[in-house]
């Protein structure tokens, strides 16, 4: 599998103005990597991953799967937004199963799928649940799996850890990287999140403030399961951390500090 972005660029109309919010985007996902795409508020990150979800049209440029343009979603690319997006209604089985279902998998590879899944996540014996009845770490896991559960070629996340609080975060990045390093779907996140991206990631794309700009293209090699203590970890924090400072167009500084992480620039807005 192969993803490639190539010149995306995505205007919006407001009566007598346009707003260009991405301008000549390109890069390539190789099969089987974690890329994150880092940036200040409103840098257009999310309006990239819906266009390579199919969600929306780019202006210009296209995006390619395994030399395939992308046009609409499909089958190919699993979501994962920020709230879950289960459905109150159905159980942990019936919505791991909607996906398969829709895509009109045989009945009796559907229950070997959920099997499989539910193990992987560590949710046996939840199958009758419903999504009220979870913890914000359980309802995490069957977002995660249910979005596996058609074997994407590639899986994007949108701020899939945005709902916990800062309490459960570590606990679930750690969750989600167990998880994806026993399926190894490509993966392309979004977050704001400096250590989120250098603890789960093999590469973190930084977009600039103004057009979406890439301004670094990081690639964070570091043995797994990684130490946020180690002495590397922390050079990458502060790399990625003084990247995503300029990138907001302000004055790279120290984002370490006594031996701590210490994340100078923390976006918390609403992404476009």
């Amino acid at each position: 599998m192969e993803l490639t972005v190539e010149g995306i660029s995505k205007s919006f109309k407001n009566e007598s103005t346009v707003q260009t919010v991405l301008k000549d985007l390109s890069f390539t996902v190789r099969e089987g990597q974690f890329v994150t795409l880092l940036g200040p508020s409103g840098c257009g990150k999310t309006t990239l991953l819906t266009i390579i979800a199919g969600f929306q049209a780019a202006s210009g440029g296209r995006v390619m799967i395994n030399g395939v343009q992308v046009n609409r979603p499909g089958p190919d690319r699993g979501f994962v937004f920020q709230n879950y997006a289960l459905f109150p209604w159905m159980t942990v089985r019936e919505n791991i199963l909607f996906p398969m279902k829709q895509h009109r998998v045989p009945a009796r590879e559907r229950e070997k799928r959920l099997q499989e899944l539910l193990a992987m996540a560590q949710l046996e014996g939840k199958e009758k649940l419903y999504p009220h009845q979870l913890s914000g770490g359980m309802k995490q896991r069957v977002a995660f799996i249910r979005a596996l559960a058609g074997r994407p070629e590639v899986l994007l996340m949108d701020e899939p850890l945005g709902a916990v609080d800062m309490q459960m975060r570590q606990s679930l990045q750690e969750d989600l990287e167990a998880l994806w390093l026993k399926d190894k779907t490509t993966m392309v996140m979004v977050t704001h999140d400096v250590d989120e991206a250098v603890y789960l990631s093999d590469r973190v794309i930084v977009m600039s403030a103004c057009e979406g700009k890439i301004l670094k293209d990081i690639s964070i090699n570091l043995q797994r399961p990684r130490d946020r203590r180690g002495k590397e970890y922390l050079q990458h924090i502060e790399l990625v951390s003084e990247s995503l400072r300029l990138a907001a167009g302000r004055q790279a500084g120290p984002a370490v500090k006594e031996g701590k992480a210490y994340l100078p620039v923390r976006t918390e807005a609403k992404v476009v």
